[in-house]
């Protein structure tokens, strides 16, 4: 079985109507792709560049229960020694970018593309981006061709972008002086990046960009890269810098506190405690990376990090949604149409066949969380007085979810093996937290093989429950 978390915080997460955000994802148009191609840059960042559809990212979206999606260009930056060649890709990916936002509303925001390293140029689009286009902020990259975050020519989008409080998503981009023969081995993605995004920022925080411009908002990528590291280095260093006259007073806590740590990359315990090192839990934001992931790791990433944040003792609502939301504002939809089954088991097992009963369970629980993606969460826990009393929460995305998994080859098997393991199953339905009196848990039309097909929350919810005489 999966490992044992805090109950009621993943439980609120996985049955909120919540809308979802994913703030870190890209959006590859054919207009980049034959600008790269134009110039044989395909393979700049020494990988491919993934297709993309609109159609196929609405569907992984629905999929994983993300209702909104933060689209961004990708790198390389589309930069090839012609200035209006640089602005005129920049300016069809934002415009394509304003298309799909109103095409599908609440479903896309975007930051626009900006064509650096013309600084004049760059301006001009963010002003036309922000004002015409209706964008949700701006995508920097680390380094536009060696003019890297924190470089004084930058300076003037600086302010103006302050004048704006605008959200500036920052992703690495391929150094601006590299070994080849490195990055030929080992991918820029696995280490390069990392090193690239935390280079760019203490850039800023050296020069004081931030302190300077007190309005900004800074989504930092990939779980803060190599900061948690960094920093502690650049603080203890700074003050025998400053003696030496080497660099100037800088207060790193302020600027700190306009940076948000996006969580695209799958992070690990170790990492998540790292991070909250230098982040406050409210500037922790979901990110995919969609569609440099694969769709079925990004799925189950996706549900193994709600598990991860509750252990955390953060909220996974938070994480997955209000945070960006107090980010972005007004332009991300308050909720989505719930729709989710959520049932607790409480199943009595023979002690003496306990363990056969687990083995099972877990083959049964690994099955359906790796092969259904409708099946948001399998959760279970033995009762501590009794440890042949299982308490299972189940949660599907949907009535057609539930109908497919009670269907599965591997859900038939574990039902005929354990069905005379099973001494007595109570389940419970309930009315989700902070559901609406007028609305209810979704429930079937009508119950499989004459049983109770829907149960939801714990007793301590507001419980009705009802005791079924054999297992579902």
């Amino acid at each position: 079985m999966r490992q044992l978390i805090p109950f009621l915080t993943l439980m609120a997460f996985l049955t909120s109507a919540t809308a979802q955000i994913d703030v870190h994802s890209h959006i590859v148009t054919p207009s980049y792709l034959a600008a790269l191609q134009k110039h044989n840059a395909l393979m700049d960042e020494g990988f491919p560049i993934p297709a993309w559809d609109a159609g196929q990212h609405l569907a992984f979206m629905d999929r994983a229960g993300i209702q909104t999606s933060v689209l961004t260009m990708p790198a390389p930056q589309p930069w090839f020694g012609d200035a209006a060649e640089s602005a005129a890709v920049c300016r069809s990916v934002n415009e394509e970018c304003a298309m799909l936002k109103a095409r599908h509303p609440g479903r896309f925001l975007f930051c626009a593309a900006l064509p650096l390293p013309d600084v004049d140029a760059a301006i001009a689009e963010a002003r036309y981006a922000l004002d015409v286009l209706g964008a949700d902020g701006v995508k920097l990259a680390t380094n536009a061709y060696g003019q890297y975050l924190g470089d004084p020519a930058l300076e003037p989008l600086m302010d103006f972008l302050n004048q704006r409080g605008a959200v500036i998503i920052i992703h690495p981009h391929k150094p601006s002086a590299v070994n080849e023969s490195l990055t030929a081995a080992v991918p820029l993605a696995s280490y390069e990046y990392l090193a690239e995004t935390s280079r760019a920022i203490l850039n800023m925080i050296a020069h004081n960009v931030l302190g300077r411009h007190p309005r900004l908002r800074v989504v930092v990528p990939h779980c803060g890269s190599f900061l948690p590291t960094a920093l502690p280095r650049f603080r203890s260093l700074l003050p025998v810098m400053v003696k030496q006259g080497i660099m100037q007073p800088v207060d790193v806590d302020a600027q700190l506190s306009q940076l948000y740590f996006d969580l695209a990359g799958a992070p690990t315990d170790d990492i998540l405690d790292m991070l909250l090192t230098i982040a406050q839990p409210s500037h922790l934001l979901y990110g995919s990376d969609y569609p440099y992931v694969a769709e079925p790791v990004l799925e189950a990433g996706k549900k193994a990090l709600a598990a991860r944040l509750a252990l955390h003792g953060l909220d996974p609502d938070d994480i997955f949604s209000n945070n960006a939301r107090r980010l972005f504002g007004e332009a991300v939809p308050l909720s989505q149409q719930g729709g989710r089954i959520t049932r607790l088991a409480q199943i009595d097992v023979h002690p003496a066949m306990l363990d056969d009963y687990m083995r099972h369970a877990r083959e049964v629980g690994n099955a359906s969380m790796d092969t259904e993606p409708g099946v948001m969460a399998l959760i279970s826990m033995q009762d501590k007085a009794d440890p042949a009393r299982i308490y299972i929460l189940e949660i599907y995305a949907d009535t057609a979810a539930y109908q497919h998994h009670i269907q599965t080859p591997h859900f038939l098997h574990y039902k005929e093996a354990t069905a005379s393991m099973v001494r007595s199953l109570r389940l419970i339905d309930t009315t989700p937290p902070g559901t609406p009196p007028h609305q209810t848990a979704v429930t079937p039309a009508a119950p499989v093989s004459g049983r109770p097909a829907h149960c939801a929350l714990p007793p301590c919810l507001k419980a009705t429950s009802k005791n079924c005489p054999e297992r579902t």
